[in-house]
């Protein structure tokens, strides 16, 4: 069964999002950034299995005129997943974060 996760939505400062869990091994995520102008954001997606230390699974720099996306995809059992952005830019930015992944 496929579920899907928001990760992150209208989010306009740097942020840490709040730690879903990630039952199953294939997830893949897309970030998107949109505002006024020029727009830009570094997503990067965090695993743990016990919520305390958190890897890396993924970075996303997105850079575009009023918008831009990526996205991701991975193959590993982790128990919790979040979203990390940092230097956000631009008039009005602001950034979504999903997570797409199978369980079963």
């Amino acid at each position: 069964m496929r579920r899907l996760q928001s990760l992150m939505s209208g989010v306009t400062t740097n942020t840490t999002s709040t730690a879903l869990d990630r039952p199953g091994n294939v997830w893949s995520y897309q970030a998107a950034v949109a505002g006024t102008g020029a727009v830009s954001v570094t997503v990067t997606i965090q695993v743990s299995n016990d919520g305390t230390n958190w890897e890396t699974f993924g970075t996303m720099s997105l850079s575009g005129t009023t918008s831009d996306s990526d996205s991701i995809a991975g193959d590993a059992p982790w128990a919790l997943h979040r979203a990390v952005t940092t230097s956000i830019s631009g008039t009005s930015a602001t950034v979504t974060v999903a997570a797409s992944g199978v369980e079963g």
